[in-house]
Protein backbone atom coordinates (compact mmCIF):
# COMPACT_ATOMS: atom_id res chain seq x y z
CA UNK A 1 0.00 0.00 0.00
CA UNK A 2 2.85 2.19 1.25
CA UNK A 3 4.71 1.61 -2.43
CA UNK A 4 1.42 2.24 -4.78
CA UNK A 5 0.82 5.46 -2.74
CA UNK A 6 4.34 6.43 -3.72
CA UNK A 7 4.46 6.10 -6.83
CA UNK A 8 0.90 7.55 -7.45
CA UNK A 9 2.62 10.85 -5.48
CA UNK A 10 5.91 10.81 -7.66
CA UNK A 11 3.20 10.86 -10.73
CA UNK A 12 1.34 13.12 -9.34
CA UNK A 13 4.33 15.51 -9.08
CA UNK A 14 5.55 14.88 -12.28
CA UNK A 15 2.05 15.81 -13.92
CA UNK A 16 2.15 19.36 -11.21
CA UNK A 17 5.47 19.92 -12.77
CA UNK A 18 4.80 19.23 -16.32
CA UNK A 19 1.89 21.45 -16.37
CA UNK A 20 3.85 23.89 -14.40
CA UNK A 21 6.35 24.10 -16.71
CA UNK A 22 3.91 24.35 -19.53
CA UNK A 23 1.97 27.31 -17.50
CA UNK A 24 5.41 28.93 -17.29
CA UNK A 25 5.90 28.37 -21.51
CA UNK A 26 3.00 29.83 -21.83
CA UNK A 27 3.60 33.00 -20.04
CA UNK A 28 7.66 33.75 -22.02
CA UNK A 29 7.89 34.35 -25.31
CA UNK A 30 11.87 32.95 -25.82
CA UNK A 31 13.89 34.27 -28.42
CA UNK A 32 17.12 32.44 -28.78
CA UNK A 33 20.00 34.75 -30.14
CA UNK A 34 23.10 32.73 -31.53
CA UNK A 35 25.99 35.01 -32.07
CA UNK A 36 29.81 35.02 -32.04
CA UNK A 37 31.02 36.54 -29.18
CA UNK A 38 33.99 35.56 -28.66
CA UNK A 39 37.14 34.97 -31.74
CA UNK A 40 37.58 36.51 -34.91
CA UNK A 41 34.17 38.17 -35.67
CA UNK A 42 33.56 39.00 -31.79
CA UNK A 43 32.32 42.85 -32.87
CA UNK A 44 29.66 41.52 -35.28
CA UNK A 45 28.00 40.00 -32.00
CA UNK A 46 28.42 43.01 -29.64
CA UNK A 47 26.84 44.93 -32.67
CA UNK A 48 23.88 42.56 -33.08
CA UNK A 49 23.06 41.80 -29.61
CA UNK A 50 23.71 45.70 -28.37
CA UNK A 51 20.68 46.19 -31.10
CA UNK A 52 18.51 43.70 -30.16
CA UNK A 53 18.88 44.72 -26.29
CA UNK A 54 18.31 48.57 -27.70
CA UNK A 55 14.96 46.93 -29.40
CA UNK A 56 13.70 45.29 -26.01
CA UNK A 57 14.63 48.32 -24.09
CA UNK A 58 12.23 51.00 -26.51
CA UNK A 59 9.52 48.55 -27.01
CA UNK A 60 9.19 46.17 -24.13
CA UNK A 61 10.00 43.24 -22.51
CA UNK A 62 6.13 41.52 -23.09
CA UNK A 63 4.45 40.83 -26.55
CA UNK A 64 0.86 38.98 -26.50
CA UNK A 65 1.07 39.28 -23.14
CA UNK A 66 3.59 37.26 -22.69
CA UNK A 67 7.25 38.01 -21.24
CA UNK A 68 10.40 38.35 -23.83
CA UNK A 69 12.97 35.91 -22.77
CA UNK A 70 16.22 37.01 -24.82
CA UNK A 71 18.27 33.75 -24.30
CA UNK A 72 22.19 34.71 -25.79
CA UNK A 73 24.99 32.76 -26.67
CA UNK A 74 28.27 32.52 -28.10
CA UNK A 75 29.17 30.91 -30.71
CA UNK A 76 32.20 31.76 -31.35
CA UNK A 77 32.08 31.64 -35.22
CA UNK A 78 32.33 27.92 -35.37
CA UNK A 79 29.12 26.72 -37.25
CA UNK A 80 29.13 22.83 -35.86
CA UNK A 81 28.88 24.92 -31.84
CA UNK A 82 26.04 26.84 -33.68
CA UNK A 83 24.00 23.72 -34.83
CA UNK A 84 24.64 21.90 -30.84
CA UNK A 85 23.53 25.49 -29.21
CA UNK A 86 20.39 25.68 -31.49
CA UNK A 87 19.49 22.11 -31.15
CA UNK A 88 19.97 23.01 -27.12
CA UNK A 89 18.02 25.99 -27.47
CA UNK A 90 14.95 24.56 -29.06
CA UNK A 91 14.52 21.54 -26.97
CA UNK A 92 15.41 22.21 -23.84
CA UNK A 93 14.94 26.09 -23.62
CA UNK A 94 11.94 25.52 -26.03
CA UNK A 95 12.39 28.85 -27.55
CA UNK A 96 9.88 30.09 -30.33
CA UNK A 97 12.45 31.64 -32.50
CA UNK A 98 15.97 30.87 -33.33
CA UNK A 99 17.76 34.50 -34.29
CA UNK A 100 21.23 36.46 -34.94
CA UNK A 101 24.12 34.25 -37.35
CA UNK A 102 26.99 35.92 -37.76
CA UNK A 103 28.11 34.41 -40.79
CA UNK A 104 26.90 32.66 -43.56
CA UNK A 105 28.38 29.21 -42.88
CA UNK A 106 26.60 29.61 -39.33
CA UNK A 107 23.62 30.28 -40.73
CA UNK A 108 23.79 27.28 -42.90
CA UNK A 109 24.80 24.71 -40.55
CA UNK A 110 21.45 25.81 -38.48
CA UNK A 111 18.93 25.69 -41.33
CA UNK A 112 18.23 21.69 -40.70
CA UNK A 113 17.62 21.92 -37.11
CA UNK A 114 14.77 25.45 -37.84
CA UNK A 115 13.45 22.52 -40.42
CA UNK A 116 12.65 19.77 -38.52
CA UNK A 117 11.52 21.34 -35.12
CA UNK A 118 9.98 24.00 -37.07
CA UNK A 119 11.03 26.99 -35.42
CA UNK A 120 11.27 30.44 -37.32
CA UNK A 121 14.91 31.22 -37.55
CA UNK A 122 15.72 34.87 -38.60
CA UNK A 123 19.08 35.85 -40.33
CA UNK A 124 20.23 38.96 -38.81
CA UNK A 125 23.73 39.40 -40.55
CA UNK A 126 24.39 36.80 -42.81
CA UNK A 127 24.20 37.71 -46.44
CA UNK A 128 24.75 34.48 -48.88
CA UNK A 129 22.00 34.77 -51.74
CA UNK A 130 21.21 31.32 -50.84
CA UNK A 131 20.45 31.28 -47.34
CA UNK A 132 16.45 31.35 -47.20
CA UNK A 133 16.57 28.33 -49.83
CA UNK A 134 18.55 26.19 -47.21
CA UNK A 135 15.16 25.83 -44.92
CA UNK A 136 11.25 27.27 -45.54
CA UNK A 137 11.75 28.60 -41.78
CA UNK A 138 14.11 31.24 -42.29
CA UNK A 139 13.55 35.07 -42.54
CA UNK A 140 16.29 36.94 -43.39
CA UNK A 141 16.89 40.86 -42.32
CA UNK A 142 20.26 41.64 -43.03
CA UNK A 143 20.93 41.91 -46.51
CA UNK A 144 22.44 39.75 -49.50
CA UNK A 145 25.78 40.41 -51.15
CA UNK A 146 24.01 40.14 -55.02
CA UNK A 147 21.84 43.38 -54.13
CA UNK A 148 24.77 45.96 -53.26
CA UNK A 149 27.44 44.42 -55.71
CA UNK A 150 25.05 44.74 -58.59
CA UNK A 151 24.14 48.55 -58.18
CA UNK A 152 28.06 49.20 -57.20
CA UNK A 153 28.94 47.54 -60.66
CA UNK A 154 26.29 50.18 -62.45
CA UNK A 155 27.74 53.18 -60.31
CA UNK A 156 31.11 52.22 -61.70
CA UNK A 157 30.52 51.40 -65.29
CA UNK A 158 28.78 55.58 -65.03
CA UNK A 159 31.79 56.50 -63.29
CA UNK A 160 34.94 55.59 -65.99
CA UNK A 161 35.79 52.39 -64.77
CA UNK A 162 36.48 50.34 -67.10
CA UNK A 163 39.01 47.74 -65.64
CA UNK A 164 38.62 46.37 -62.29
CA UNK A 165 40.56 43.62 -60.31
CA UNK A 166 38.78 41.54 -58.14
CA UNK A 167 39.52 40.58 -54.56
CA UNK A 168 37.19 39.01 -52.48
CA UNK A 169 37.45 37.13 -49.02
CA UNK A 170 36.92 32.73 -49.92
CA UNK A 171 33.66 31.65 -48.59
CA UNK A 172 30.02 31.67 -50.10
CA UNK A 173 29.52 35.71 -49.62
CA UNK A 174 32.75 36.73 -51.72
CA UNK A 175 32.25 34.20 -53.82
CA UNK A 176 29.18 35.57 -54.06
CA UNK A 177 30.22 39.06 -54.55
CA UNK A 178 32.94 37.89 -57.14
CA UNK A 179 30.28 36.42 -59.50
CA UNK A 180 27.28 39.04 -59.23
CA UNK A 181 30.27 42.43 -59.53
CA UNK A 182 31.91 40.38 -62.61
CA UNK A 183 28.40 39.23 -64.20
CA UNK A 184 26.83 42.90 -63.88
CA UNK A 185 30.02 44.54 -64.85
CA UNK A 186 31.35 42.55 -68.22
CA UNK A 187 27.46 42.56 -68.88
CA UNK A 188 27.91 46.80 -68.42
CA UNK A 189 31.27 46.36 -70.44
CA UNK A 190 33.51 46.62 -68.53
CA UNK A 191 36.88 44.10 -67.87
CA UNK A 192 37.56 42.12 -65.01
CA UNK A 193 41.37 41.63 -65.41
CA UNK A 194 41.81 38.92 -62.65
CA UNK A 195 39.81 37.76 -59.26
CA UNK A 196 41.85 36.93 -56.36
CA UNK A 197 40.67 34.93 -52.92
CA UNK A 198 42.30 35.58 -49.72
CA UNK A 199 41.77 33.03 -46.97
CA UNK A 200 38.92 33.61 -44.34
CA UNK A 201 40.93 32.86 -41.46
CA UNK A 202 44.07 34.88 -40.27
CA UNK A 203 44.20 36.63 -43.94
CA UNK A 204 46.90 38.82 -45.24
CA UNK A 205 46.41 40.96 -47.71
CA UNK A 206 49.58 42.11 -49.20
CA UNK A 207 51.02 39.40 -51.73
CA UNK A 208 47.04 39.65 -53.11
CA UNK A 209 47.44 44.09 -53.07
CA UNK A 210 51.13 43.50 -54.90
CA UNK A 211 49.01 41.42 -57.88
CA UNK A 212 46.63 44.44 -58.36
CA UNK A 213 49.22 46.70 -58.43
CA UNK A 214 50.86 44.61 -61.05
CA UNK A 215 48.09 44.49 -63.11
CA UNK A 216 47.51 48.46 -62.48
CA UNK A 217 43.56 48.47 -63.33
CA UNK A 218 41.36 52.07 -63.26
CA UNK A 219 40.08 50.13 -59.76
CA UNK A 220 40.05 47.65 -57.29
CA UNK A 221 36.78 45.71 -56.51
CA UNK A 222 36.75 44.12 -52.98
CA UNK A 223 34.46 42.30 -50.23
CA UNK A 224 35.91 41.54 -46.83
CA UNK A 225 33.62 40.52 -43.49
CA UNK A 226 32.90 42.89 -41.31
CA UNK A 227 36.19 43.88 -39.17
CA UNK A 228 38.57 42.95 -41.57
CA UNK A 229 38.54 46.05 -43.59
CA UNK A 230 40.66 48.03 -41.28
CA UNK A 231 43.31 45.61 -42.02
CA UNK A 232 42.94 45.38 -46.41
CA UNK A 233 43.07 49.75 -46.25
CA UNK A 234 45.97 49.84 -44.04
CA UNK A 235 47.80 47.36 -46.24
CA UNK A 236 46.18 49.04 -49.32
CA UNK A 237 48.08 52.08 -48.79
CA UNK A 238 51.24 50.38 -47.67
CA UNK A 239 51.68 48.75 -50.94
CA UNK A 240 51.25 52.56 -52.50
CA UNK A 241 48.02 51.48 -54.12
CA UNK A 242 46.33 54.82 -53.57
CA UNK A 243 49.59 56.45 -54.94
CA UNK A 244 49.48 54.73 -57.88
CA UNK A 245 46.28 55.95 -58.69
CA UNK A 246 44.18 52.79 -58.15
CA UNK A 247 40.86 53.56 -56.72
CA UNK A 248 39.25 50.97 -54.04
CA UNK A 249 35.73 50.56 -55.12
CA UNK A 250 33.86 47.71 -52.58
CA UNK A 251 30.95 46.02 -50.71
CA UNK A 252 29.82 48.18 -47.61
CA UNK A 253 31.54 46.04 -45.19
CA UNK A 254 34.60 47.27 -45.73
CA UNK A 255 34.02 50.39 -44.94
CA UNK A 256 32.08 49.37 -41.73
CA UNK A 257 30.70 52.40 -39.68
CA UNK A 258 31.41 50.66 -36.02
CA UNK A 259 35.67 50.60 -37.59
CA UNK A 260 35.21 53.75 -40.11
CA UNK A 261 36.89 55.98 -37.54
CA UNK A 262 40.19 54.07 -37.34
CA UNK A 263 40.82 53.76 -40.98
CA UNK A 264 42.62 56.73 -41.36
CA UNK A 265 42.68 58.82 -44.68
CA UNK A 266 43.46 56.42 -46.89
CA UNK A 267 39.56 55.20 -46.70
CA UNK A 268 38.39 59.02 -47.30
CA UNK A 269 37.29 58.89 -51.05
CA UNK A 270 36.23 55.20 -51.31
CA UNK A 271 33.37 54.32 -53.01
CA UNK A 272 30.78 51.77 -51.42
CA UNK A 273 27.29 50.12 -51.81
CA UNK A 274 24.95 49.22 -49.20
CA UNK A 275 21.77 49.03 -47.29
CA UNK A 276 22.64 50.72 -44.76
CA UNK A 277 25.05 54.51 -43.59
CA UNK A 278 25.18 55.30 -40.11
CA UNK A 279 25.07 58.86 -41.94
CA UNK A 280 21.53 57.72 -43.60
CA UNK A 281 19.42 61.05 -42.93
CA UNK A 282 16.25 60.28 -41.90
CA UNK A 283 14.82 61.05 -38.85
CA UNK A 284 14.31 57.65 -37.39
CA UNK A 285 17.78 56.91 -38.34
CA UNK A 286 19.01 60.15 -36.23
CA UNK A 287 17.31 58.66 -33.37
CA UNK A 288 18.17 55.37 -33.48
CA UNK A 289 21.67 56.07 -33.69
CA UNK A 290 21.90 58.47 -30.70
CA UNK A 291 20.31 55.63 -28.52
CA UNK A 292 22.12 53.27 -29.49
CA UNK A 293 25.36 55.78 -28.99
CA UNK A 294 23.61 56.79 -25.64
CA UNK A 295 23.33 52.89 -24.29
CA UNK A 296 26.57 51.39 -25.95
CA UNK A 297 29.61 53.78 -24.86
CA UNK A 298 28.90 56.09 -27.59
CA UNK A 299 29.42 53.24 -30.31
CA UNK A 300 27.98 53.81 -33.88
CA UNK A 301 25.78 51.41 -34.93
CA UNK A 302 26.64 49.51 -37.99
CA UNK A 303 24.60 47.46 -40.79
CA UNK A 304 24.94 44.56 -38.63
CA UNK A 305 22.63 46.61 -35.56
CA UNK A 306 20.34 47.32 -38.03
CA UNK A 307 19.78 43.84 -39.05
CA UNK A 308 19.30 42.81 -35.66
CA UNK A 309 16.89 45.77 -34.82
CA UNK A 310 14.83 45.34 -37.67
CA UNK A 311 14.22 41.27 -36.87
CA UNK A 312 13.51 42.01 -33.28
CA UNK A 313 10.80 43.87 -35.16
CA UNK A 314 10.10 41.31 -37.67
CA UNK A 315 9.49 39.01 -34.50
CA UNK A 316 7.76 41.41 -31.80
CA UNK A 317 5.13 42.27 -34.95
CA UNK A 318 4.55 38.41 -35.48
CA UNK A 319 4.06 37.37 -32.10
CA UNK A 320 1.72 40.07 -31.91
CA UNK A 321 -0.38 38.69 -34.81
CA UNK A 322 0.20 35.04 -33.79
CA UNK A 323 -0.96 35.99 -29.66
CA UNK A 324 2.45 34.56 -28.56
CA UNK A 325 2.60 31.27 -30.74
CA UNK A 326 5.41 30.14 -32.68
CA UNK A 327 5.84 27.80 -35.20
CA UNK A 328 4.11 27.88 -38.65
CA UNK A 329 1.89 30.49 -37.72
CA UNK A 330 4.82 32.89 -35.99
CA UNK A 331 6.36 32.47 -39.73
CA UNK A 332 3.53 33.07 -41.64
CA UNK A 333 2.93 36.45 -39.59
CA UNK A 334 6.60 37.40 -40.27
CA UNK A 335 5.73 37.30 -43.65
CA UNK A 336 5.01 40.29 -46.30
CA UNK A 337 6.04 42.84 -43.15
CA UNK A 338 6.54 45.80 -44.76
CA UNK A 339 7.59 49.11 -42.32
CA UNK A 340 9.87 52.12 -42.18
CA UNK A 341 13.07 50.76 -41.05
CA UNK A 342 16.46 53.37 -39.55
CA UNK A 343 17.72 51.85 -42.93
CA UNK A 344 15.19 53.31 -44.97
CA UNK A 345 11.52 51.72 -46.54
CA UNK A 346 12.17 48.02 -46.20
CA UNK A 347 9.33 44.58 -46.68
CA UNK A 348 9.60 40.74 -46.48
CA UNK A 349 9.05 39.37 -49.51
CA UNK A 350 6.42 36.62 -48.95
CA UNK A 351 7.37 34.09 -51.71
CA UNK A 352 11.35 34.01 -50.89
CA UNK A 353 11.30 35.29 -47.01
CA UNK A 354 14.03 37.85 -47.83
CA UNK A 355 14.37 41.66 -47.65
CA UNK A 356 13.53 44.12 -50.47
CA UNK A 357 14.76 47.23 -49.63
CA UNK A 358 17.25 50.54 -50.85
CA UNK A 359 20.84 50.52 -51.87
CA UNK A 360 23.20 53.49 -51.53
CA UNK A 361 26.39 54.51 -53.34
CA UNK A 362 28.03 55.82 -50.55
CA UNK A 363 31.51 57.70 -50.27
CA UNK A 364 33.88 58.32 -47.57
CA UNK A 365 33.80 61.48 -46.63
CA UNK A 366 35.34 63.66 -43.16
CA UNK A 367 32.84 65.89 -41.20
CA UNK A 368 33.04 67.78 -37.85
CA UNK A 369 36.13 65.60 -37.82
CA UNK A 370 34.81 61.86 -38.02
CA UNK A 371 34.57 59.63 -40.85
CA UNK A 372 31.36 58.80 -42.68
CA UNK A 373 29.95 56.78 -45.32
CA UNK A 374 27.96 59.66 -47.24
CA UNK A 375 25.00 58.51 -49.41
CA UNK A 376 25.37 59.72 -53.17
CA UNK A 377 22.89 57.59 -54.92
CA UNK A 378 19.60 55.52 -53.57
CA UNK A 379 18.37 52.55 -55.61
CA UNK A 380 14.80 51.57 -54.50
CA UNK A 381 13.18 48.52 -53.85
CA UNK A 382 16.26 46.15 -54.45
CA UNK A 383 15.15 42.42 -54.51
CA UNK A 384 18.08 39.93 -54.26
CA UNK A 385 19.17 39.20 -58.30
CA UNK A 386 20.04 36.11 -57.22
CA UNK A 387 16.17 35.00 -56.60
CA UNK A 388 15.16 37.30 -59.26
CA UNK A 389 13.14 35.97 -61.87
Amino acid sequence: MQKRHFIRAAVALALASNLGHAVAQDKTFKIGLILPMTGPFASTGKQLEAAARLYVAQNGDTVAGKKVQLIVKDDTGAPDVTKRIAQEMVINDKVQVLAGFGLTPLAFATAPVATQSKTPLVVMAAATSSITEASPYIIRTSFTVPQVVTVLADWATNNNIKKVVSLVTDYAPGVDSEKYFSQRFQANGGVVVESLRVPLRSPDFAPFLQKVRDANPDALFTFVPSGAGSALMKQFAERGLDKAGIRMIAEGSVTDDDILNGMGDVALGVVTAHHYSAAHNSALNKKFVEAFGKANNGMRPNFMAVGAYDGMRVIYEGAKKTKGEGGEALLNAMKGQVFESPRGPIYIDAQTRDVVHNVYVRKVERINGQMWNTEIQTVTDVKDPGKAK
